[in-house]
């Protein structure tokens, strides 16, 4: 009774006032110009829910200005006049749109807030702060609030001139995210399976980079379009805060539960695990296979495996199976055996089918280009704990978060 008294205490007197977003002193982008989700193939603008800056949702979430856009959401700051504090509100397009996804990504979250706190990985993992539908012209519209956050870790390696992390940065980052799934797969029961840099953000410590943004949006107002009775807003960015947080592990969209049997597809596809292609049946270990492919993007500038298929001009499955088999030999006849998949690419005594494709034997020592002498073995080292063909030899994220390489750097 005390908690529920203490959470009515922000409607008792500290609300914010709703702000005054009338400024008509904006850029007028032609309707005949695409902008935004508008651009997206296939775009129908009528899936959107056509947000307002400085509307109130909920009688409770003001919104203040868009951060971006993607195929099945947009993303937008807020207030949250309640509880005084700045929120991020990600509005999916129209629910018979999405589907069970909805109804699924919202489980996980569930899920997350449920499992115990006191766990190093939680304040790692992306937070939900609060869920509902808001009605759209034509359906009903899933929204996510969510703490707020900078940029994305791909955002922050293009605004680097060599588009790679500094060592410590990303010892840093290992160590968080080796922490946050320790969580997810010990104490939520959760397999990410879409660990990639755009789904790593920064927090923030000050306040006053959404304080900004909301004063610039009321100030200068940012150009935008009308067309058939609704606004397309073009997004705005947060300016670079003089205290980064932590990074953060973001997007339970492809999340799933991790005490229940597997063998569908997952992953993109440059990150999909051997048991993934080859339909092993897979747990907690793609994610670490993940993030093994992952730390190449950050550190070495370009993607461990890229399965372009030099026949069909595109990915194809066993193209990234002659990348692996170049780098890592081939697969154990007893993981060969548990595949489903298996004698689409392998032979029975267990040749690949494509060996063409394979070529020369190149080992991870020839790849890794950024460290030399004792620190790139630490480093080499910690790499072939994540990439092992069979699940059951990869080292857990408990283990990993302790890595001789990483501690090493942050003792540094």
């Amino acid at each position: 009774m005390l908690s529920s008294f203490l959470k009515s205490l922000p409607r008792l007197g500290r609300r914010w006032t709703p702000l005054n977003f009338t400024n008509q002193n904006f850029t007028r982008i032609p309707t005949s110009h695409a902008i935004e989700e508008e651009t997206i193939p296939g775009y129908v603008a009528g899936r959107y829910f056509p947000t307002r800056i400085g509307e109130i949702l909920k009688d409770r979430y003001q919104v203040v200005g868009k951060l971006g856009f993607g195929v099945s959401s947009t993303v937008w700051l807020a207030r949250d006049m309640d509880y005084r504090r700045y929120v991020t509100l990600k509005i999916f397009i129209k629910s018979t749109t999405m589907g069970q996804q909805l109804d699924d990504e919202l489980k996980i979250y569930k899920r997350i807030e449920s499992a115990p706190r006191n766990h190093a990985g939680r304040k790692y993992v992306r937070s939900l702060l609060d869920s509902f539908d808001i009605s759209g012209p034509e359906d009903k519209h899933r929204c996510l609030v969510h703490p707020p956050l900078w940029e994305s870790m791909l955002d922050f390696l293009f605004r680097n001139p060599v588009q790679r992390l500094p060592t410590p940065i990303l010892a840093v980052t290992l160590h968080r995210l080796f922490l946050a799934l320790d969580y997810l797969h010990t104490e939520c029961k959760i397999i990410h399976t879409d660990i990639k840099a755009d789904n790593i953000m920064f927090g923030i410590a000050d306040d006053s980079v959404f304080r900004d943004f909301e004063n610039d949006e009321l100030q200068d107002p940012c150009p935008r379009k009308e067309l058939d009775g609704r606004t397309i807003y073009t997004s705005s960015v947060l300016r670079t805060p003089k205290d980064v947080g932590a990074p953060v592990l973001c997007d339970f969209s492809s999340a799933v539960m991790g005490d229940e049997q597997h063998t569908e597809d997952i992953q993109p596809d440059i990150y999909r695990a051997p048991e993934v292609i080859l339909q092993v049946p897979w747990s907690y270990s793609v994610d670490v296979w993940n993030v093994g492919c992952v730390i190449w993007n950050l550190f070495e500038g370009g993607s461990l495996f890229s399965g372009q298929d030099p026949e069909f001009k595109a990915y194809r499955s066993r193209a990234h199976l002659a990348e692996m088999i170049r780098l890592l030999g081939l697969p154990p006849p007893n993981f060969l055996a548990r595949g489903n998949h298996t004698k689409k690419f392998f032979s029975e005594e267990g040749d690949f089918l494509t060996g063409e494709l394979v070529g020369e034997h190149v080992p991870i020592e020839q790849r890794e280009t950024s460290l030399e002498g004792e620190e790139k073995e630490m480093f080499l080292r910690l790499v072939r704990k994540m990439l092992q063909w069979e699940p059951e030899k990869r080292s857990s994220a408990a283990e990993l978060e302790q890595d001789e390489w990483v501690q090493t750097e942050l003792r540094k």
